[in-house]
């Protein structure tokens, strides 16, 4: 389970880490063990599925980790882990 809260700490620390990149989702992943983190563009997201959280240069969705297989969700009580997906600059 993901708690707004810790979406928005996620969102602020990815924020104030400035470029996302492998060195910032260490960080994350240092700062949230227990929380899965996955970096990519949202174009490669699917619009099915709306952002958990926006933010100017990216967007969080959640991972689903109660079936056998990860999937993307929009159900925080079932979350572990959170996608960075970055929004290209147009």
């Amino acid at each position: 389970m993901i708690v707004p809260e810790t979406l928005e700490q996620i969102a602020n620390t990815a924020v104030s880490l400035g470029n996302l990149n492998e060195d910032s989702l260490a960080f994350l992943k240092k700062s949230w063990p227990d929380l899965r983190f996955t970096l990519c563009n949202d174009d490669d997201m699917p619009a099915r599925l709306p952002a958990a959280l926006k933010r100017a240069r990216f967007n969080l969705y959640l991972v689903n980790g109660s079936e056998h297989c990860l999937s993307l969700t929009d159900d925080p009580l079932h979350a572990i882990g959170v996608v960075l997906a970055e929004v290209d600059e147009e």
